[in-house]
């Protein structure tokens, strides 16, 4: 079982006094996090739009059972929100510096894995955005946030056999796989990484690669 030294809503508290928090720029949502290209904030019900061209896209869904359609996308927010609430982390609205637009999400999420509670790291990034290393950059940051802001002992991702590109995302962040499991009836690894073990790259070199 994975262990933090900050878990529900002490999460929250622990990073407006750390070097990751920033002033929000939404009014009703919470900024988490800040790369050197992107922001990691609260979704809100506004960010539906954007979030259904991610999450309701063929290509950037396929390796879920279907893409999303709009009450879907409505009851993603809504979970993500109930988990800001209560666990103080979810997958977050992933904004394009440059823009200011939604291109994706990314975040962490508390999974129940073969009878343990894990902190995995999860990521979408709209389909015109990919190969660009926004979710590489996204994840890494998440990593040392679960790392050095909640004391996390281990991350991991669940990520299905075929799905090269997000298996790449967990690799070059230096996740390895552990395990393979079916976890909610369909084949997945299980990427892992130990804070002991956490390769301590910088944004600034995440830029060069490409997802």
């Amino acid at each position: 079982m994975v262990k933090c030294n900050f878990i529900s809503h002490l999460a929250r508290v622990a990073f407006v006094n750390s070097p990751y928090y920033v002033p929000d720029i939404k009014e009703d949502s919470l900024m988490i996090l800040e790369t050197q290209r992107l922001l990691l904030r609260e979704m809100t019900v506004s960010d539906l739009d954007a979030l259904l061209l991610v999450l309701g896209d063929a290509e950037s869904m396929r390796y879920y059972p279907k893409p999303f359609d709009r009450e879907m996308v409505e009851k993603w927010i809504d979970r993500h929100r109930h988990n800001y609430a209560q666990h103080g982390v979810g997958l977050w609205a992933m904004v394009l510096k440059a823009t200011g637009e939604v291109i994706g999400d990314c975040g962490l999420v508390w999974q129940e894995v073969e009878g343990h509670r894990e902190l995995e790291i999860g990521y979408h990034v709209r389909c015109d955005q990919q190969r660009q290393g926004y979710a590489t950059e996204a994840a890494y940051t998440c990593q040392d946030y679960a790392f050095n802001v909640l004391g996390c002992d281990r991350v991991i991702s669940l990520i299905r056999p075929e799905n090269i590109p997000s298996r790449r995302v967990a690799e070059k962040n230096g996740l390895k796989v552990v395990q393979e499991t079916l976890w909610r009836n369909i084949p997945h690894y299980i990427y892992a990484v130990q804070r002991s073990e956490s390769k301590l790259l910088t944004i600034s070199n995440l830029r060069s690669r490409e997802v």
